[in-house]
């Protein structure tokens, strides 16, 4: 199972494990209130996880390109 686990949290976005960096808090944690609220309000936080895991390829995309038009400011 921690197999299993750790795949899945290497290949999938990694929102959760952002999140908790940035807020101090561990990323199961994170996951769980995830699951909970998309249970209780039948999926709309999927429509957040995809915007925050769009939102921190771009970020990063921007950050490591070779011509990032910010490193000039």
């Amino acid at each position: 199972m921690n197999r299993f686990r750790q795949f899945v949290e290497g290949h999938v976005f990694g929102v959760c494990s952002w999140m908790g960096e940035k807020m101090g808090v561990p990323s199961t944690t994170i996951r769980k209130y995830f699951i909970y609220t998309s249970c209780l309000t039948m999926g709309s936080p999927i429509v957040l996880y995809l915007f925050m895991a769009f939102w921190i390829n771009i970020r990063e995309y921007i950050w490591k390109a070779k011509r990032n038009p910010l490193r000039y400011l």
